[in-house]
């Protein structure tokens, strides 16, 4: 099998299961008693492990597979969590994180270890605890006895279906000893198993018998939808295998197969369902299920992965259909024919309808890069020794899937500088008056045609004074210049390169450390980042990035002979107010809005517009805009009308135009600049 056409697949699938275990497990230090939580992280253990052993990555498969003794034993609460198994178990996430990255950079996914590896298995056998390990009530060594045994839940699925009359049986399988691919022929057994009925338990374990460890023979308990001879006969006919036994189970020959042994070995209760196989033979669904509940199986997962590159060629055609359309809509209106005009507007509705669905096809909620913080917080703060709560909003906020694939590395330099030294060690915040645990806001929110990610911490804020005095020491500004710079150009500062306010190097890295490399990336992105901060009170880091859609609706306005387009999305509204309606505070222009004063700004000035008309019959035509809670009204000669265009980048010899985001073509080939109204409010 030719594996390389399935590695992108896997790394998708791989990332999304470690981050489902890491959220899982940060739930369960705060549930520690919550069984339920752990079968969601076993289940993406097991088909993480199973996945990887088909890809050949056995380095990945086996120390998943050591995880899901530990766990294993957990859900079937035969063991508690306690620190130690926490610390474990997040160690292993991170080694199997580090060996999917080492995949993804065309590594070979290998890694030494030995230790994690070690540390798993004293847990499986309560070694650990003879190590002074913190005590734990029920941990027992696995014994392989039990893997036979069906647990309370499995055993009262079995008693019901033989009380409701249906056939439970149980099917013992013997291979030849000669057989090469053990593994395989089970694989077609249990094909034949779950095309006429429901498996509920198998023995040795499905993930032993994927890995082939088991002797010639294995057992199933089975539900059947059809009669025992036929079902014996389908299962003799897979080559390989010699023998076939099929048992019909009623109440008495259950009570016989489940006498234990010896008597204390006693039937252990399981939380909840066993976990859904999704790898050869892992047709063999281990999920315990009662009958009736058969007919309302989930359906399967509707969705696919598509190229980015696809989704971009997608956009660019559209683009170029909806230039098209725009000008069809024109023609139509200057031919003046019913049947062309019919034709034109049902056009028009049905690519509104394509419009929308290529924009969101490229559209990702942020949360795919909150999602991976709690858990850098959580450490971070655990090696400082300090207490940080992290309260995330917005997380569904949705960006262009390019941009969230690189603006994940910034965040992470911006919310490690706020742990480390925004807040501040717990002896000196109840000195301070404030409470043990310190408080980080995340937030995301659209702005316009933006997106603004904010970083707030109630910390001790930034030291105007101490980042003077290094930047002067460090020759990034004159010492003339500090006296005359204000708290927003100081603390810009910190953005220098190599520029650090720590006072000793450490593995989190004092505020600056790499904060060069945060602004540039944001800048590359087409963003900006802004700070704010109270000392003593904490700091807030502002990112603003663009939503990059090529196509966006927009109210196209008029500037004497040139033309404008305002982005619908930052137009709260459209207004014409009279010349006493417009106050001057310290020789600005103000006009009042509904029981508030807000600036009062001309296009035509702001962009050098000749002869502009601004007002007429006392009237002026204004435009309000918003950015966040801020308001702004923007003057304009007229409103030509709303429409959707094409946003097209100015190219590389045009960058870094104050208030222009770009431009679009507009339906008679005129080219319109598009206002970034966000830099147009402070």
């Amino acid at each position: 099998m030719e594996l390389n056409q399935y590695l992108s697949m896997f790394i998708d699938e791989s990332r999304e299961h470690l981050q489902a275990m890491n959220d899982n497990l940060l739930s369960l230090e705060n549930s520690p008693e919550d069984v339920s939580i752990v079968h969601h992280i076993f289940r993406s253990a097991h088909t993480l492990k199973g996945m990887s052993a088909t890809m050949g990555f056995e380095d990945l498969a086996s120390l998943t597979h050591e995880m899901e003794n530990v766990l294993d034993l957990v859900r079937n609460h035969k063991l508690k969590m306690d620190s130690f198994i926490f610390d474990c178990t997040f160690k292993s996430l991170d080694a199997l994180e580090a060996m999917v990255e080492d995949i993804i950079q065309g590594g070979t996914g290998k890694l030494d270890v030995q230790e994690i590896v070690a540390s798993l298995k004293s847990i499986v056998s309560g070694d650990y605890l003879k190590a002074g390990a913190a005590s734990t009530t029920g941990a027992v060594k696995q014994e392989s006895s039990q893997e036979a045994a069906l647990d309370e839940f499995q055993l009262s699925i079995i008693q019901q279906s033989i009380e409701a009359g249906l056939s439970v049986c149980l099917v013992e399988v013997g291979v030849r000893e000669d057989c090469v691919l053990k593994a395989a022929r089970a694989y077609m057994v249990f094909n034949i198993l779950e095309q006429n009925g429901e498996v509920i338990k198998c023995s040795p374990s499905v993930e032993d018998i994927e890995q082939e460890r088991f002797d010639n023979h294995f057992s199933v308990f089975f539900i059947s939808h059809i009669d025992k001879d036929s079902l014996e006969k389908q299962v003799a006919s897979v080559s390989e295998i010699e023998k076939a036994t099929v048992t019909l189970l009623d109440q008495a020959k259950l009570d016989e197969l489940m006498k234990p042994p010896v008597q204390q070995a006693q039937l252990e209760v399981a939380a909840a369902v066993a976990e859904p196989v999704a790898h050869p033979p892992a047709s063999a669904n281990t999920e315990a299920k009662k009958p009736a509940a058969a007919a309302n199986a989930p359906v399967a997962n509707r969705t696919i992965r598509v190229d980015i590159e696809r989704l971009d060629a997608l956009m660019n055609l559209f683009s170029e259909l909806l230039i098209d359309r725009v000008r069809l809509e024109q023609l139509a209106s200057e031919v003046k024919r019913s049947d062309l005009t019919e034709t034109v507007e049902h056009m028009s509705r049905v690519s509104s309808d394509l419009q929308n669905i290529v924009l969101k096809l490229r559209m990702v909620p942020i949360d795919t890069v909150f999602n991976r913080f709690p858990r850098m917080i959580r450490d971070v703060a655990k090696t400082l020794n300090k207490k940080v709560d992290l309260i995330i909003t917005g997380a569904d906020t949705e960006l262009d899937r390019t941009v969230i694939d690189e603006i994940g590395d910034p965040l992470v330099h911006l919310l490690r500088n706020s742990v480390d030294h925004g807040v501040e060690p717990i002896s000196d915040r109840t000195s301070a008056g404030k409470s043990e645990t310190g408080t980080i806001h995340l937030r995301a929110f659209h702005s316009g045609n933006h997106v603004f990610i904010e970083i707030e911490d109630d910390g001790r804020g930034i030291n105007r004074e101490k980042v003077l005095s290094i930047a002067v020491k460090n020759g990034v500004i004159p010492q003339d210049q500090a006296a005359k710079m204000s708290d927003e150009e100081v603390y810009m500062l910190l953005f220098a390169s190599g520029f650090s306010t720590a006072d000793k190097i450490s593995d989190i890295s004092g505020r600056g450390v790499g904060l060069d490399v945060v602004k540039t990336k944001i800048e590359s992105l087409g963003g900006t980042v802004q700070v704010e901060s109270k000392w003593g009170k904490g700091s807030k880091f502002s990112v603003q990035l663009p939503l990059t859609l090529s196509i966006i609706s927009a109210m196209l306005i008029r500037l004497s002979n040139e033309k404008y387009a305002i982005p619908l999305s930052s137009i709260v509204e459209t207004a014409a107010i009279k010349q006493d309606q417009i106050r001057f505070v310290h020789g600005n222009k103000m006009v009042n809005y509904r029981n508030s004063v807000i600036p009062l700004v001309s296009l035509g000035k702001l962009f050098d517009v000749p002869n502009t008309v601004e007002a007429t019959e006392g009237e002026t035509q204004i435009v309000v805009i918003r950015k966040g809670e801020k308001l702004a009204a923007l003057v304009v000669d007229e409103f030509i009308g709303q429409q959707e265009i094409v946003l097209k980048s100015l190219g590389k010899y045009l960058t870094n135009l104050f208030a222009i985001s770009g431009a679009t073509i507009l339906g008679d080939g005129q080219v319109a600049l598009i206002i970034d109204t966000n830099a147009l409010i402070k």
